[in-house]
C-alpha cells in the first residue's frame, strides 16, 4: 500500500517561517516606535487606564491560526458490537450506551474479529 505524498520542500518552509517572523518583528517595532513618539509628543509616558492591558497582537487567535496548521478532526469511533452504528464513549468503556453492560471479554472478541476482517 504505497502512498504518494508531496515532497516537503524545506526551503519553502523556512522561507515562510522567516517571512512570518520578519513581519511580526516589524509590526512590534512599529508599535513600539509609535508609542515612544506619542509619549514624546505628550511629554509624559502614556498612562494606563483601569483594567487589563491589551493583548499582544503577535499572539492573537488570527495570528496564531495563520502560523499553525489546522488540526485534523479525528474520525468518530463506533461501537465494536457487530451491526451497531452508534458512537462509542469513554464513559462506557468505548462502547455505546446500549451495549455498556456486555462483558469486556465479549467486546474484546468483537474487536479482534473486526481487526481480522479489515486485513
Amino acid at each position: 500500500m504505497a502512498t504518494t505524498s508531496r515532497p516537503i520542500d524545506i526551503r519553502t518552509l523556512v522561507q515562510n517561517f522567516v517571512t512570518t517572523l520578519v513581519a511580526a518583528v516589524e509590526q512590534t517595532t512599529t508599535q513600539r516606535i509609535q508609542a515612544a513618539l506619542m509619549s514624546g509628543v505628550n511629554g509624559a509616558p502614556a498612562r494606563r487606564g483601569p483594567g487589563r492591558p491589551p493583548k499582544n497582537p503577535l499572539f492573537t487567535a488570527a495570528a496564531l491560526a495563520a502560523i499553525s496548521r489546522p488540526a485534523r478532526k479525528r474520525p468518530k469511533q463506533l461501537c465494536p458490537v457487530p451491526g451497531c452504528k452508534n458512537a462509542a464513549a469513554p464513559v462506557f468503556g468505548m462502547v455505546c450506551s446500549k451495549h455498556k453492560d456486555i462483558p469486556k471479554s465479549k467486546i474484546k472478541e468483537y474487536r479482534e474479529a473486526r481487526r481480522k476482517s479489515k486485513d
